[in-house]
């Protein structure tokens, strides 16, 4: 089966994450390793590196993944924006090279009104830079987003684009978010749409460079190109929707976690976690 989990806090310090997702259930983690509104946090230090991978441990070395700061913008024209990006993501990687963590996932940015093209072209080129400093551990997942305002990645053919034209392919995968897919156009809400959106996926861009899920119900209708996160079943996309994700074979082994709205208590994890569990069918395929 996937690997369910959830983003949890880090809060009180890294590995407490480890022990929120204890507490609602979860098999996969992914975390912010630092503030993401911040464009120049403190180092790691000793004590947080060895914390953070004893507690890791204790878990059996679950699936875990980072997600880098929201003010990066690797697709940038302005100069000053876009090198302290290359800094900030390389600093990123660096981070997740230091605490073991192999994954490390990244909007393909925003072209600013200069078009799709010249952002892509720009992303390219300042991922190359960002990875050219750091070592191999890392992959980078470059996340579907949903298009709101001139942001990229919203088409599966513009990470494609990326993917062909990098330097460093053998350092890159993709991170499908179902709720993004679903307010960029791509229907998911049936098997017979969800199975249509997987093929185009797999035309334009190939599905054996997915690695990690994320888990949200849409706010939003489909192609409304508006980010907003809803609980598992309660949104645009319905139960469907993610029925065939969860059973489709060629993703059983993915981890898979939610970004989803909660409270301090976490209930709201404990709830989609369970809702999705009971949509995994045994020996099911589509």
């Amino acid at each position: 089966m996937p690997s369910l989990g959830a983003h949890e806090s880090v809060a009180g310090g890294l590995h407490l994450a480890f022990n929120r997702l204890q507490q609602v259930g979860g098999e996969a983690l992914q975390i912010f390793t630092r503030n993401q509104r911040q464009w120049h946090p403190q180092p790691l230090t000793e004590d947080e590196i060895a914390l953070f991978q004893a507690a890791w441990q204790k878990t059996g070395s679950l699936p875990v993944a980072s997600h880098a700061s929201y003010l990066i913008n690797l697709a940038s024209g302005k100069q000053e924006l876009m090198e302290k990006s290359i800094t900030a993501f390389a600093a990123e990687i660096h981070r997740c090279e230091q605490l073991g963590i192999p994954f490390v996932v990244i909007h393909p940015g925003s072209h600013g009104g200069d078009g799709v093209e010249t952002g892509l072209a720009r992303f390219g080129t300042g991922l190359d830079l960002a990875l050219e400093e750091t070592g191999e551990e890392v992959t980078v997942l470059l996340e579907t987003t949903a298009g709101q305002g001139t942001s990229l990645g919203s088409r599966f053919e513009e990470l494609a684009s990326i993917l062909e034209h990098s330097r460093y392919p053998q350092r890159l995968g993709v991170c499908v978010d179902t709720c993004h897919i679903f307010a960029a156009g791509y229907d998911i809400r049936s098997l017979s749409a969800y199975t249509q959106t997987l093929e185009e996926f797999d035309r334009q861009v190939g599905v054996g460079w997915i690695k990690f899920f994320h888990l949200n119900d849409s706010k939003q209708k489909l192609a409304s190109r508006v980010d907003r996160h809803e609980h598992i079943g309660q949104g645009a996309i319905g139960l469907e929707g993610f029925r065939s994700l969860l059973n489709d074979p060629r993703f059983v082994d993915h981890p898979m976690t939610l970004e989803t709205p909660k409270g301090d208590d976490l209930q709201e994890d404990r709830e989609n976690l369970l809702v999705l569990r009971r949509l995994i069918e045994r020996d099911a395929s589509v």
